[in-house]
């Protein structure tokens, strides 16, 4: 096994350690969903409204509840993901740069944090896709796996980004709450009647939002709206690999300056004091 692919799996076994010990966020996981999503399908009414849908071209009718839930499973991945993300990623810091002072690959370390990443996704994707399941069937339930997986690493993505450029854990977590209560809110017609404006389109989650629509109420495949949202997920990883290249950049081996041992006596201010009392 090469230097490089141990210190990988080395600095992935890592990560994943810290997520299983935020128990916090694994707590969101297994609760939260799951309440928001019921919550959203029982106490929302069932009112049919027109959603436009740029993956079709056209209108499509579907119930209010669904498509909170919809926007609610949505959000929630981009909270919790992003949220872990963050929080692993500035809790690490400090022993990151010991790492790399030490002469321990940058390079392992951040491609570890976004494999990291996927490993998180994942599994939360596909336990809020199993929780829409139980309370109605979705035409293409792995687009709507895959649509929320993609939501989950953009928000991932935007969380080691944060880390990386802020210093404190509150107002990260401030910022993904807010960008993500916007970013999907906006995309409601519940909430916005303006949700089919061209601007919208702008926003980090439209491609994944558009495919999970489409996978509520369609069969066809929307690949260029998937790919539209990994091209948000690469674009945030390829920002958070540079700021941590960056911030780590003066951080090497060269840096550091063995400790030379000096000799004790009354020259060295950090020896013992000499006895000046006389002997009789």
């Amino acid at each position: 096994m090469s230097r490089v692919w141990l210190c990988f799996v080395t600095a992935v076994r890592f990560a994943v350690l810290a997520q299983l010990r935020n128990r916090l966020a694994l707590a969101l996981v297994v609760f939260f969903i799951p309440l928001w999503l019921s919550l959203a399908y029982t106490v929302s009414a069932k009112t049919p409204v027109p959603f436009f849908l740029r993956a079709a071209d056209r209108t499509i009718t579907v119930d209010g509840n669904i498509l909170i839930q919809l926007t609610g499973a949505l959000h929630s991945l981009a909270l919790i993901i992003g949220f872990m993300m963050f929080l692993a990623t500035s809790q690490s810091a400090e022993f990151d740069s010991r790492l790399v002072m030490a002469g321990y690959p940058r390079l392992c370390l951040v491609t570890a944090k976004y494999a990291t990443l996927l490993l998180t996704a994942a599994p939360v994707a596909l336990y809020a896709t199993f929780w829409v399941r139980v309370f109605w069937k979705p035409e293409r339930l792995d687009l709507l796996a895959a649509a929320l997986f993609v939501g989950g690493l953009i928000y991932g993505g935007a969380g080691i980004m944060l880390a990386a450029v802020l210093r404190s854990e509150l107002a990260g977590t401030l910022l993904v709450i807010m960008v993500s209560f916007l970013d999907v809110g906006l995309q409601n017609p519940i909430a916005n009647p303006a949700a089919d404006s061209p601007v919208i389109r702008l926003l980090p989650t439209y491609g994944a939002m558009q495919s999970a629509t489409s996978a509520a109420r369609l069969g066809t495949l929307p690949c260029s709206y998937l790919a539209l949202g990994a091209c948000w997920a690469l674009a945030m990883t390829a920002i958070g690999m540079t700021t941590f290249v960056l911030r780590n950049r003066h951080r090497s081996t060269g840096n550091i300056r063995p400790e030379i041992p000096r000799p004790r006596g009354h020259n060295d201010m950090t020896g013992p004091l000499p006895d000046t009392r006389r002997t009789r």
